[in-house]
């Protein structure tokens, strides 16, 4: 019913670097030739955690924006724009809060993990917990058919897809609704399925309060329904709806391969990280400090490239045969570890001359930048706007 769209963010929480490139900026590069994109800064959530100190959410934003056109995303085949300057966001995280159950929000994954890991903060706040919705509403306003995540947010679009179909099966109808229905009740089993019919019967041509009751006691009993066929058994006992919400799918992204200079993963916080902009001489300095396998203590001891992070930088970056060539130098012990870290500094420095070239206008002109995501939430904010029209009309809420 709706046009095949991308939709992805990112918070504003720092200087992006190799690890964002690797995980998912080169992937958002790729996708903006394929499918219609709309990517946007998530400033609203960075606020989720970081409400008590925002001063750096600005330059962040403008900051990071400057590191995806870098990076190549391109803003004549992909929409950029900065999410609350698109208020239509809010509105519908808060309609789609009236009918969110409480617990859909308290058993996403993360919200324990996040509370755990950033326990230095007060994360008891309703932005916190709510924030899978807010996530859920910045993808469903513009009717997204994709979003490209890793494996650790699949659940946070299994959640948006649940709100989705809640919300369709409250206000509207999927397409195809009946059909899909019908193979539903077939599941059921022949003596439920003759009864569910039977009771649907009865309630639509006699209203019957009754027959309602007992056909959705049977579902919440029926153990080998899917969640979304019990939404839709649901949704078919009162007759059909109207599809005003696409559920998205998660186009799963391999992970970055590439970890921190000290083999963890590569994180700002944890000082292990090489910039996306980084200056060359201080690119060349990271890699050489980079620890390597402890058994190489001297230039004729030999090492296993498979105990040193430096190995995991010449897999993203180096061909074959130079791989061959550290594979064996570094057993055999007949190159050092200085030799070693040469051709990985090359081929970054390689890859990055191309993102501080697409970089420098943007410095040079930031008005570049600022007219590019004014363009972008114009676009976007038609786009939401068309939705939340529907949304409206469908909650009773288009008052002429």
């Amino acid at each position: 019913m709706y046009p095949d769209r991308v939709v992805s963010g990112m918070r504003p929480t720092g200087a992006l670097h190799l690890g964002h490139y690797h995980g998912a900026l080169k992937n958002w590069v790729r996708l903006q030739s394929e499918l219609p994109c709309l990517f946007f800064v998530a400033d609203w959530h960075a606020l989720t955690t970081h409400y008590d100190d925002p001063s750096l959410i600005e330059t962040s934003t403008w900051d990071m924006l400057i590191d995806w056109l870098a990076a190549g995303v391109d803003p004549s085949q992909a929409t950029l724009f900065i999410q609350s300057k698109v208020p239509e966001h809010a509105e519908l995280h808060l309609l789609l809060s009236m009918a969110t159950p409480l617990g859909w929000l308290e058993r996403v994954p993360t919200y324990k993990d996040q509370q755990e890991k950033l326990a230095d903060r007060d994360l008891a706040t309703y932005g916190f917990l709510g924030y899978p919705l807010l996530q859920a509403a910045d993808v469903l306003i513009y009717r997204a058919s994709q979003v490209p995540v890793g494996d650790d947010q699949v659940p946070h679009i299994e959640m948006m897809r649940e709100i989705a179909r809640r919300f369709n099966h409250l206000y509207g109808k999927e397409k195809g609704f009946e059909e899909k229905a019908q193979e539903a009740v077939k599941k059921l089993g022949s003596k439920r399925a003759k009864l569910y019919n039977e009771l649907r019967t009865e309630f639509q041509q006699q209203g019957s309060e009754d027959a309602l009751g007992q056909a959705k006691a049977m579902l919440d009993d029926a153990q080998n329904l899917s969640m979304i066929d019990r939404e839709r058994l649901f949704g078919f006992l009162e007759g059909s709806r109207k599809l005003i919400l696409s559920e998205p799918q998660a186009l799963l992204t391999e992970a970055s391969r590439l970890p921190g200079l000290d083999g963890q993963k590569m994180s700002k916080s944890y000082g292990n990280a090489i910039a996306l902009r980084e200056d060359k001489d201080v690119l060349s300095k990271k890699v050489r400090t980079m620890p390597t396998d402890p058994a190489r203590v001297r230039r004729t001891d030999p090492g296993d490239p498979d105990k040193c992070p430096v190995w995991q930088f010449h897999v993203v970056y180096s061909d074959d045969a130079t791989r061959q060539w550290v594979s064996k130098g570094c057993r055999s012990a007949g190159i050092g570890c200085l030799e070693c870290k040469q051709p990985v500094i090359d081929a970054i420095v390689k890859e990055q001359e191309p993102m501080h070239e697409r970089a420098q206008q943007y410095l040079d002109d930031p008005s570049l930048v600022r007219a590019i995501v004014a363009d972008g939430c114009d676009h976007a904010r038609k786009l939401a706007q068309d939705t939340m029209r529907d949304v409206r009309e469908a909650m009773g809420l288009s008052y002429s």
